[in-house]
């Protein structure tokens, strides 16, 4: 009787059950507090200043919504990650698909291979690109020299080579996000149809593709994210005259000191990515649900 009573006041040291299931998300969350949620409300509060004044004012929005220049930016900025995670999602599938179906011995060669951008850094990646790319570069060396063209072809310092650039960088994250999507596709859906007469070709079309459209999905969405807040390669790929986001925070931060206008710019581009990664997970959950009616 007495031990009954002591885990009973015990229970109540920890309070009622439905609290304590809830205790476990208390040190993430304070993470997320001090570290994320602080900041951003300070970086919201400060984009309705100006500087050297510390009054509630619109004028920060305004230019940044009046300006061609900055609007601009803002458009090169989903035109550039668009057309990433478009590219990012298109070389990764067969990629995923190969790692998902293949039981070959050169299955872990391919996956080392895959990964293996990650294992450099973005700015050691994103120079090699560039000596590839430029003018002098070696792309442009080869076709001169075999007489395909006749002066260098501008595939640096440009949208070309920026998406080419982070379509390398993100193109792992890829690989990963639509291989789980592809390893949940049942292989014996595949053979069913095959046995019954159906081509490869078919077989992938309307049994694995909209299967894994949740994976596209996902896989669009997290390239789209990741190449919109990309700073390093949009700067040395893209050169001086390419402004994106990123780059137009960076230099209104060092160069101009308006940590207004920069705050302005960070919203806008979070309030972007936050829109689109809304609307993609809610058009994920969407086909998820009914391919699983």
């Amino acid at each position: 009787m007495s031990s009954i009573a002591l885990k009973a006041g015990g229970g109540r040291l920890f309070g009622p059950a439905p609290l304590r299931q809830y205790l476990p998300l208390f040190p993430p969350s304070l993470v997320l507090l001090v570290f994320f949620a602080i900041p951003m409300g300070m970086m919201v509060g400060l984009s309705f200043q100006q500087q050297g004044s510390t009054a509630f004012t619109l004028a920060s929005y305004g230019r940044f919504f009046g300006d061609p220049f900055t609007l601009a930016g803002l458009a090169r900025t989903v035109a550039m990650s668009g057309l990433v995670a478009i590219c990012v999602t298109l070389m990764a599938y067969p990629v995923a698909y190969y790692l998902a179906r293949s039981r070959s011995r050169w299955r872990p060669v391919v996956f080392a291979l895959a990964i293996a951008p990650e294992l450099a850094g973005v700015v050691l990646r994103t120079y090699g690109w560039l000596i590839i790319l430029e003018d002098q570069g070696f792309i442009n060396n080869a076709l001169i020299w075999l007489g395909v063209v006749a002066e260098p072809l501008p595939l640096a310092k440009n949208m070309f080579g920026v998406v080419v650039g982070l379509t390398h960088v993100i193109l792992p994250f890829g690989i990963l996000s639509l291989l789980t999507s592809l390893q949940g596709v049942d292989p014996n859906l595949e053979k069913s149809a095959q046995i019954l007469g159906a081509s490869r070709v078919s077989v992938l079309r309307h049994i694995v593709v909209p299967l894994t459209v949740p994976g596209i999905v996902s896989s669009i969405l997290l390239a789209f994210t990741m190449s919109a807040s990309a700073y390093a390669t949009p700067a040395i790929l893209g050169g001086a005259g390419f402004k994106v986001l990123a780059t137009m925070i960076y230099e209104q931060v060092l160069f101009y000191i308006d940590w207004s206008f920069a705050a302005v710019m960070a919203n806008v581009l979070l309030v972007m990515m936050l829109a689109i990664a809304f609307a993609g997970s809610r058009l994920e959950a969407r086909l998820h649900k009914k391919l699983h009616v």
